[in-house]
């Protein structure tokens, strides 16, 4: 069984790894939202860096992120969104 973490532990961890996806000027594509799904399976939380030529509003983009990758966002600061499995985050 996968213990489940606070959103506390889950920040913690975040702020050692360093963001692996770059939202571009594309915006939400299907390569991102594949490379998520992949990705988190893998390592279950992942950073994603929103690029200011995207030109969307950082929440806009997490909670699209969250809801076609079907992950859960843990946070969101400046341009970085903070995304993992929803298995591991408590509700």
């Amino acid at each position: 069984m996968v213990e489940k973490l606070s959103k506390k532990e889950l920040v913690k961890q975040g702020s050692t790894i360093s963001p692996t996806i770059h939202v571009g000027k594309e915006g939400v594509s299907e390569g991102v939202i594949e490379e998520i799904k992949t990705q988190i399976k893998r390592s279950k939380l992942i950073k994603v860096k929103v690029l200011p030529a995207a030109g969307e509003d950082i929440r806009d983009v997490a909670s699209e992120l969250a809801k076609l990758a079907e992950v859960k966002c843990v946070e969101t600061r400046g341009f970085t969104i903070l995304l993992c499995d929803p298995k591991i985050a408590e509700n």
